[in-house]
């Protein structure tokens, strides 16, 4: 890994209305674990990470079938189902320039079964559902706002990001966007003419063609702050907020294909007035 370079993995278990998401990765500033729950965050810092087909780092190990966790006050193991990848990479063409942050979709829904020990606390995941995702890069966008969100009553599966894009010699506002509900894969990107109606800390809107997907910000949750890489250093500081109301509309020619409501959404907005579109 060269330098002014960073890479993490993102694993989020949730059941019945608890969530558990690990962060995993290594920058210039060294490699850490970090821990966000619905009450707090953690950080841990480690002096080097191993990457082969599981990744290694202090008494942890995660990878595709599960994760063995070894960390002060927290301790478990989770196994997960066959991941769901993506059809093709969510950066599209992207994935060929030089970016500051390239981002990666491992798995929209997988299964979880075991549990996790945090405190005096004892957790089950048996029956939970999980997901993963990768970023690598220099630096988080300055600006961006991010929801992921796979806990409904219906099985579905949605991640959107907006985000500024600095690219050569100037910069745009870039989407990407995947949903997976009833079987089928709906993508809104940048990169397919997605138009951002609007996205800001109360509402996500877009349209691509003969598809809108609308999110609602409903409630807020607590979010708890997480360091962020900056110039290859975990230097930077976002809030995650994995408790949020939010409901979720995906319409075809003006026919809703599903209106769902959940209360476990994933949800960052780094901007200064946290606002996108027109």
């Amino acid at each position: 890994m060269g330098k002014g370079f960073f890479e993490g993995w993102y694993f989020k278990q949730q059941v019945a209305g608890e969530t558990v998401a690990f962060i995993v990765g290594r920058a210039d500033s060294g490699a850490f674990v970090q821990v966000i729950t619905d009450e707090r965050s953690y950080h841990f810092g480690f002096p080097a990470l191993y990457k082969d087909k599981k990744i290694v780092i202090g008494g942890c190990v995660f990878g595709a079938d599960g994760a063995v966790i070894e960390l002060p006050d927290i301790h478990g193991e989770l196994k997960f189902g066959e991941l769901t990848p993506l059809r093709s990479d969510i950066m599209g063409p992207f994935r060929f320039l030089p970016m500051q942050c390239r981002h990666g979709v491992i798995s929209m829904r997988h299964t979880v079964e075991g549990k996790l020990q945090i405190g005096e606390r004892c957790m089950s995941f048996d029956g939970g559902i999980g997901y993963i995702e990768k970023d690598s890069g220099c630096s988080f966008p300055k600006e961006y706002i991010w929801l992921q969100c796979n806990n409904f009553a219906a099985e579905c599966s949605v991640i959107v990001s907006v985000a500024h894009i600095p690219f050569v010699a100037f910069s745009f506002t870039g989407c990407i966007c995947a949903v997976t509900y009833a079987g089928l894969e709906y993508r809104f990107s940048t990169y397919q003419g997605v138009k951002i109606l609007r996205a800001d800390s109360e509402q996500i809107y877009l349209s691509q063609g003969k598809y809108q997907l609308k999110i609602d910000i409903i409630k807020k949750g607590n979010a708890h702050a997480l360091a962020s890489p900056l110039c290859g250093k975990m230097l930077g500081v976002v809030r995650e907020d994995n408790s949020a109301k939010a409901r979720f509309k995906l319409i075809k020619n003006g026919r809703v294909l599903f209106d769902l409501t959940s209360e476990n959404v994933s949800f960052e907005c780094v901007h200064r007035q946290c606002k996108f579109g027109k």
